[in-house]
């Protein structure tokens, strides 16, 4: 079987669409999968085992600049990539028009379906385009864990049954670890973020306990804040510089640990089989937090969680692993 994910951004998202390549490997071991994705998240997909092509498209980009030449071109260089092979099954596991577009555009093998969402979850968006495109629509509960939804609608699509905890594929490095916790600290959305004295404290916590310290940053406001936070703690807290997402999910990879914000780099840590502990300052833990896994855990407190609490889960997930 030859079948296409659509899955386009965002990285978190991305991420917890990973489990369902091998859930899909395991039912069809012979099928062929590829997946359309954002350019800027398509290194990452490219490391999931299992995935045979990888179709990356710029419609952030596009939208921004639509009768543009440049835009012109790449977009018909996108098109003929997406049509070059006919499936018999395209998945969008997005649910919004920019997907159902692109599920409408590639081509169905002789009697293949489009399957889609019928209809919005608790918290994820939803555009109802992606149901009229759709041959098959498939309905969910209205609680479903963003991992579980994507695994949801690929197992009642193909008629397999679920088992055991997500495996997302990507695989840690090999070679020797560094005993260096990550903390990531930046986010999309300020009022997601953990404020800089907790960063202070909990960062002090770690060095005292042996452990080196990584800043990763990926606008030049994170950056000002990791350099601040790295003065204030001393040489053993390093600012990473600003890598692409591949080579800084191969340099988190060989760390000891990560403890972060609910952003994209906390769920890469979480697919990387990490200990690692995630930072709620809303009740959205148990749709998107680290599941299934004594080595992660969310912690969740109104206005935020304390020093006290983040570092009691990372006891917690370091002696659980």
């Amino acid at each position: 079987m030859d079948l296409l994910i659509v899955k386009l951004s965002s990285l978190g998202d991305v991420v917890h669409t990973l489990p369902v390549v091998h859930d899909l490997r395991d039912a069809f071991p012979d099928a062929r999968i590829d997946w359309v994705v954002e350019r800027g998240f398509a290194p990452l997909v490219r490391r999931c085992a299992g995935i045979d092509r990888v179709i990356p498209c710029d419609l952030r980009r596009w939208r921004k600049a639509p009768f543009a030449r440049e835009t012109r071109v790449e977009w018909r260089a996108f098109r003929e990539d997406l049509k070059a092979r006919a499936y018999e099954a395209v998945v969008d596991l997005q649910g919004l028009t920019k997907s159902a577009l692109v599920a409408r555009m590639a081509t169905l093998a002789p009697g293949g379906r489009r399957y889609a969402m019928a209809n919005a979850t608790d918290g994820s968006s939803y555009e109802r385009p992606t149901r009229w495109v759709a041959d098959v629509a498939i309905p969910l509960e209205q609680q479903l864990h963003a991992v579980e939804r994507a695994r949801e609608v690929c197992a009642r699509a193909f008629g397999y049954a679920l088992s055991g905890a997500p495996r997302y594929g990507l695989a840690r490095a090999a070679g020797p670890r560094e005993d260096t916790v990550v903390l990531v600290h930046g986010t999309s959305r300020e009022d997601k973020c953990w404020p800089e004295d907790h960063w202070l404290e909990l960062g002090q916590r770690l060095l005292a306990q042996g452990h080196a310290l990584a800043l990763p940053h990926g606008n030049e406001a994170e950056e000002k804040r990791s350099r601040r936070i790295a003065a204030a703690l001393g040489p053993r807290a390093e600012v990473w510089p600003r890598l692409s997402l591949d080579a800084l999910t191969q340099r988190m990879a060989r760390c000891a640990g990560t403890i972060g914000v609910d952003s994209g780099l906390s769920h890469i840590a979480v697919a990387l089989d990490l200990p690692h502990v995630q930072v709620y300052n809303f009740d959205t833990a148990w749709r998107t937090g680290p599941l299934g896994n004594r080595r992660q855990q969310a912690v969740y407190a109104r206005p935020t969680p304390s020093v006290d609490a983040v570092w009691h889960a990372w006891q917690g997930v370091t002696m659980a692993g």
